[in-house]
């Protein structure tokens, strides 16, 4: 015993010293200023992120993506692996796509064209469509 206990201070200031090193944080601390256009982009980025998110969250998006045979979950978690720059070109490509609509615009507006057409070509008189165009 008498040589534990001739060792016991050594042995003691070594594990003092041990656990003393292991607290000590041996990273440097780096600091810097943060402009506010970082924040901004920071910030545009995340919103255009998430309405990516929000776009494969739609009814129509998501049965198209299943009709090609992808998740709508995989599709998500393969935005999030995106760059930055590649989440604001999609969502650049999103924002110039025409609106999905029903054609009711697009028939309207051929449906009045026939009309005005046939119109034009009743009063110079090469077509007899129209009985009130000749005022009988």
């Amino acid at each position: 015993m008498s040589l534990l206990q001739s060792r016991r201070k050594p042995i003691a200031c070594l594990v003092i010293l041990s656990l003393s090193a292991l607290t000590i944080n041996w990273a440097p601390a780096y600091a810097a200023m943060v402009s506010t256009d970082e924040i901004l982009k920071q910030d545009q980025r995340n919103l255009e992120r998430a309405r990516l998110h929000m776009f494969l969250d739609r009814s129509e998006v998501r049965k198209q993506l299943e009709a090609w045979g992808v998740n709508s979950e995989e599709a998500k978690a393969w935005i999030d692996s995106l760059t930055d720059q590649e989440i604001a070109e999609i969502a650049a490509r999103i924002d110039q796509m025409p609106a999905g609509g029903n054609g009711l615009g697009t028939l309207v507006g051929a449906a009045v064209l026939v009309f005005l057409i046939l119109l034009i070509t009743d009063i110079l008189g090469y077509t007899d469509v129209f009985p009130f165009v000749k005022g009988k």
